[in-house]
């Protein structure tokens, strides 16, 4: 219990840094008067760090064994590189801290995600339920600034976010030592290389699935705020918006395992896929509806909560203990990393000259190539089978 307390809490503080970032930092640097093309190309940057930080430290905490130390060491370099926020006021100078503090913040979680299976053993069913607790820290945030925006100036945004990231460093100095290995690999032969594994025909149909999922959500982590104010919502409105995604992510979570055993990875990987390019659509068509943004805030549950799920799933399967680490890091940085920069910083391009349906339609359009990749590739018991 005093194990699931520690691992639940670093959940809750990383992911609401997250809910202070991702919905309110657009909305900080539109304060600097920077144009579309300038917001998305710097919230490109945030992404851009997880295509090389999460490998770099992957390997070394593969190579190492040293993987609460990593993580410790990134909690750390992460606030004291945020630091020289508060003395930026242009896109260069803000970027270039941006750059610096999320290239340790996005090594952090691939690691810890390595962690948390590997102390729950056999009980990984359990990752769901200790993971919801990252959304819920999300909820709590994303809410509460949301509503303290309303009434102090955004100039607070980067203080807030300081003290959050001094919390997720002191939390993982509790962390509990990492169980030992048994030496017992699971779904995949013992003694095969990270890049054989890498290499076959699935697991880069997976990995390709993993960029077209990060890149359709680009636009909306860097625009749907800002386009949420645009057309009326107030900042809390906006965080109540985001926040009711989460919890019904949170559901998803909980009940994740069951719905594992019931229609298995490639199902819900393909209908939430389904789910995301209508998700988009809603979003890109009618943002001024309320009732059809709650729809679509709802299914977030499948668009991230589902997928990331069945994400985490599908290294577990396809890589071996020993690569676990590096196979982790990959699926944050192709995905998170590549397809979220790219997303962030295609939507900054199309936002002010081609407007939000076609920002928001090229969202949709990469989900629908991921389900055609699903269908054609996604089967994990073959693999299995295979090996």
């Amino acid at each position: 219990m005093d194990s699931y307390i520690r691992l639940s809490g670093f959940y809750f503080f990383y992911f609401a840094l997250l809910g202070a970032l991702v919905p309110y930092w657009s909305l900080y640097l539109k304060s600097f008067n920077f144009d579309a093309q300038t917001i998305g190309s710097l919230m490109a940057l945030l992404q851009m760090s997880r295509i090389v930080a999460p490998n770099l430290w992957g390997w070394l905490a593969d190579r190492s064994g040293k993987r609460v130390q990593i993580v410790r060491f990134g909690a750390l370099m992460t606030w004291i590189m945020f630091i020289g926020i508060f003395w930026q006021d242009t896109a260069v100078g803000i970027g270039l801290v941006m750059l610096g503090f999320s290239f340790f913040w996005n090594a952090v979680l691939p690691q810890f995600e390595v962690i948390t299976l590997r102390q729950l053993g056999d009980a990984k069913n359990r990752y769901s339920r200790i993971r919801l607790w990252g959304s819920v820290g999300f909820i709590i945030a994303v809410v509460g600034i949301g509503a303290l925006l309303d009434y102090l100036s955004i100039t607070w945004l980067p203080w807030i976010m300081l003290a959050m990231m001094l919390l997720i460093w002191l939390n993982t100095l509790l962390i509990p030592r990492v169980a030992k290995s048994t030496g017992q690999i699971e779904n995949v032969i013992r003694g095969k290389g990270f890049i054989e594994l890498l290499l076959r025909p699935q697991v880069i149909a997976f990995f390709s699935i993993c960029l077209l999922i990060q890149f359709g959500h680009g636009a909306y982590y860097t625009f749907y705020s800002v386009l949420m104010v645009d057309v009326g919502y107030s900042r809390a409105e906006v965080g109540l918006l985001w926040a009711i995604g989460v919890i019904a992510e949170v559901i998803v979570f909980i009940y994740m395992h069951w719905m594992l055993q019931r229609w298995g990875i490639r199902a819900i990987m393909i209908v939430s896929l389904m789910l995301c390019v209508l998700r988009w659509l809603l979003i890109g068509l009618v943002p001024e509806n309320l009732p059809l943004m709650l729809l679509a805030q709802t299914l977030h549950a499948a668009t991230f909560g589902a997928l990331h799920a069945v994400g985490i799933a599908l290294v577990n399967h396809y890589f071996t203990e020993q690569t676990h680490g590096q196979g982790q890091a990959l699926f944050s940085s192709f995905g998170f990393g590549l397809g979220g920069a790219l997303g962030a910083f295609v939507s900054g391009l199309l936002w002010d000259d081609f407007g939000v349906l076609v920002t928001f339609g090229l969202s949709a359009a990469a989900s629908f190539v991921a389900i055609l990749l699903a269908l054609i590739w996604i089967y994990p018991e073959k693999v299995q089978q295979n090996n």
